[in-house]
């Protein structure tokens, strides 16, 4: 996207007490600029911030139990046979994917 040129000037008035609130605003968003802070929300009319440890947490479950799905894989082809314990143990983990995957849909429904 090509940047735009920015050259019209906008200013407002807020007292003091409008100014410290906009600014805790803008820093529980993680902005650094009170000028990028000001024109998303004038523009686009709110600002929010993604949290990423759940999508994260459940990229990582994944790629354990895919690497598990692969170890049990090469073992059955190897001796013909796997134990009940390592089936357990990915069913436990697809538990917890699936239970971090709800809470993040979850959360996702909570900025409609």
């Amino acid at each position: 996207m090509e940047m735009e040129n920015r050259d019209v000037m906008l200013h407002f008035r807020v007292s003091q007490s409008e100014a410290e609130c906009i600014r805790k605003k803008m820093e529980e968003q993680g902005y650094h600029s009170m000028s990028a802070y000001l024109r998303k929300m004038a523009v686009d009319g709110f600002c929010f911030r993604i949290d990423y440890d759940y999508p994260r947490k459940i990229s990582s479950l994944l790629r354990r139990c895919g690497n598990n799905l692969n170890q049990y894989a090469r073992a059955a082809n190897a001796s013909g046979s796997i134990y009940t314990a390592d089936i357990q143990d990915l069913q436990e983990r697809l538990e917890e994917i699936w239970k971090n995957q709800k809470e993040s849909l979850q959360m996702l429904a909570a900025f409609r």
